[in-house]
């Protein structure tokens, strides 16, 4: 599985980047970025993050 952030659509907040760092970060621009598969360890804090984010730009997809 894969988080995917519509940086269109990112107000770069930094709650995903708080929630679950192994996972998002902020790009150069300073919009939020997500950072490869998912594993075990880190899917519950990235789902935390994709339920948290204040404008649902963040997708968890196979």
């Amino acid at each position: 599985m894969n988080a995917i952030v519509n940086q269109e659509g990112c107000i770069s907040c930094g709650l995903c980047v708080s929630t679950c760092p192994e996972v998002f970060a902020f790009d150069e621009d300073g919009v939020a970025i997500a950072n490869g598969q998912l594993s075990d360890s880190n899917y519950a804090a990235a789902e935390s993050a994709r339920m948290a984010c204040p404008v649902a730009v963040i997708d968890i997809v196979d």
